[in-house]
């Protein structure tokens, strides 16, 4: 019994060597086909990154664009705040 194991263990892979090696037309056309299926998932994931990274990048920049924006309209309020209260003042009759 102790026999069996380490000749089946040897024995398996010179199984598998020996199929890998008779591989038939079809076979080898399928690996080709998969192969090429393959490097054209890479490639899209490649331009899907790209997308991807563009993207992020339109978003911190459109980010970056609405932060300066709420700051104008901040100064903005500011000032008309302090126009109409310098107005009031103005306006008002003496004391």
């Amino acid at each position: 019994m102790k026999f069996l194991r380490p000749a089946f263990l040897a024995l398996v892979p010179m199984t598998v060597l020996g199929a890998c090696t008779t591989l038939s037309d079809q076979d080898r056309a399928l690996l080709t086909s998969a192969s090429q299926n393959a490097e054209q998932a890479k490639a899209t994931a490649q331009q899907a990154l790209a997308a991807s990274q563009a993207a992020q990048s339109s978003a911190a920049s459109a980010a970056q664009a609405a932060s300066q924006a709420a700051a104008d309209a901040r100064a903005a309020n500011e000032k008309a705040d302090r126009m109409f209260q310098r107005s009031l003042r103005k306006t008002a009759p003496p004391q």
